[in-house]
């Protein structure tokens, strides 16, 4: 058989085909509409029978959803709340509900009472500090508040506070709670282990420091190249002495300013002081040898404030 006919007769059994399949379809759409009449003449009933067991042919496609993205919200800490609301809650009177602290307190806490101090009683503290916040659930907070006296003494107040879901809204949920002061935690041993004779290391950092706190000369010229930092202004002393130099490594000990690039850190001890006494301070520099001198390429106290190197 030629290649042309093979390919007619090929067209031909598949059209048979293709015809056979859309007779029998037909012969069972008939047959289906004839049951349903059917089974509306007998009653309801079976009409519902049957529409619940007719196997289902024709499937819609569901719409694609997209999928459901959970967003963590960051807790907020509740530390401030608390501490205005101590605050305001010990500077109050339950004689005299009136006043503007008492009012603060009822609007922060609607349901608690407030305090009835002794009129000749020292109740009312100097300062109030949240030392401390502790999440128990997503929505509610423990917060620890200090409360310091004129006399020294300090009395701490745990304090329930509840946040709403975005962290933006609190309250305070019930009454403050006298509590002991929170332990005291082991301090790590110190990195700088190595202590610094006089040399040009101890000299370098001390003439930073004047610089830095007394404005005596300009900082830029102890600081390394691209390192920038701005002095204390107004310059709060009027004389900086170096008491003690510790180092983190032992190149800070060599009597010779090491190669260029060599690294040191270092913890300066120092006495500042002004028309109003003496002050201890302590500052963690890191400096770096260059043509023959060391040079601060940091100032890592305070490096959340100042950014240190920029």
């Amino acid at each position: 058989m030629s290649p042309g006919k093979q390919a007619a007769l090929g067209e031909a059994v598949t059209s048979v085909a293709a015809g056979a399949r859309l007779e029998a379809m037909r012969r069972r759409v008939r047959l289906t509409r004839l049951a349903l009449w059917t089974l509306i003449a007998v009653g309801p009933a079976a009409l519902a029978v049957a529409v619940a067991s007719t196997p289902t042919t024709v499937t819609a496609a569901s719409a694609a959803r997209p999928a459901a993205v959970r967003t963590a919200q960051a807790a907020s800490d509740p530390g401030g709340y608390a501490q205005v609301f101590v605050g305001a809650w010990l500077r109050s009177s339950a004689e005299d509900p009136s006043t503007a602290q008492a009012r603060l307190a009822q609007s922060m806490a609607p349901d608690l009472e407030l305090p009835d101090p002794d009129a000749s009683a020292q109740s009312v503290p100097q300062s109030v500090t949240a030392v401390r916040s502790a999440q128990r659930a997503d929505s509610a907070w423990s917060v620890t508040v200090a409360a310091q006296y004129a006399d020294g003494s300090v009395r701490y107040y745990a304090v329930p506070v509840a946040a709403d879901r975005a962290g933006a809204s609190f309250t305070v949920t019930g009454a403050p709670a006298v509590v002991a002061s929170p332990g005291r935690a082991e301090a790590a041993k110190s990195s700088y282990g190595v202590s610094v004779p006089e040399g040009e290391l101890s000299a370098a950092t001390g003439e930073f420091l004047a610089a830095y706190l007394t404005g005596a000369g300009e900082v830029d010229r102890y600081l390394a190249p691209g390192v920038h930092l701005s002095p204390v202004s107004p310059a709060p002393y009027e004389a900086v002495t170096v008491e003690q130099v510790s180092a983190a490594e032992e190149t800070a000990t060599s009597e010779q300013v090491p190669a260029d690039g060599t690294k040191v850190r270092v913890l300066a001890h120092v006495e500042a002081r002004d028309s109003g006494g003496r002050w201890p301070l302590a500052y963690e520099l890191a400096l770096t040898a260059r043509s023959g001198r060391w040079e601060v390429s940091a100032l890592e106290s305070g490096t959340a404030l100042d950014g240190g190197a920029r």
